[in-house]
């Protein structure tokens, strides 16, 4: 199982990376303008990864959905295997540890987020953006909640049908047991990016970057 991916290059030599995962049955062109608004001034490296998985309806996944909340076992650890191997791989590539590096995702993509960026033995990145997606629970999967965690955004829309808004306030009350504050924001949409919050990222994002060291 491979990744393939788009890059967006920084305007000088990168202070950082910013990897992005889209949702289910989209693809790595998604949420590419994206890397643009999170990061105007181009200082980071952007990349989109592609979803390693064919399935209905059709587009790219990261696993097959069972229940919201619970991703299917099988699909779910060899997606998983393949993406730590691939991220690790890229940023060993690149020179850019993950004391500068971002990930930031939407639906199934903000699940993989938190996956990755929590999981047990893994190594800390400097921030987390997860969008209208949940901390998963999935057999196999260990996730390490202990401080202290890098700072994470979540942004959810009050009307979403497909994941409802409640997983995030979840995550957000999982968080805050483990010591650490998110910053957190709801939004009248159903599934979908608040735009406008995503301009607000742009200034906290690179706070969590170059105060890591991304100077």
């Amino acid at each position: 199982m491979t990744i393939s991916h788009l890059e967006r290059p920084a305007a000088r030599e990168p202070e950082g990376l910013l990897v992005l995962f889209h949702g289910r049955g989209a693809d790595e062109h998604d949420l590419f303008p994206l890397l643009d608004v999170l990061d105007p001034e181009r200082r980071l490296l952007g990349v989109t990864p592609r979803g390693p998985l064919s399935l209905p309806p059709g587009g790219a996944h990261w696993y097959a959905v069972r229940e919201i909340g619970y991703p299917d076992p099988a699909t779910f650890a060899s997606t998983y295997r393949a993406v730590t191997s691939w991220l690790d791989g890229l940023v060993a590539e690149k020179g850019i540890g993950f004391e500068r590096t971002v990930l930031g995702g939407f639906s199934q993509g903000g699940v993989m987020t938190y996956a990755l960026g929590l999981g047990s033995g893994r190594t800390r990145p400097a921030a987390l953006v997860a969008l209208s997606g949940f901390i998963p629970t999935v057999e196999g999967l260990e996730l390490d909640l202990e401080p202290p965690l890098p700072p994470i955004a979540i942004g959810h829309g009050t009307f979403d049908q497909v994941i409802s808004v409640e997983w995030s306030r979840r995550a957000r009350q999982a968080l805050e047991a483990g010591g650490t504050e998110p910053l957190y924001r709801e939004y009248p949409l159903p599934h979908a990016v608040e735009p406008g919050f995503l301009v607000d990222l742009a200034p906290w994002l690179a706070g969590a970057v170059y105060a890591t060291g991304g100077r």
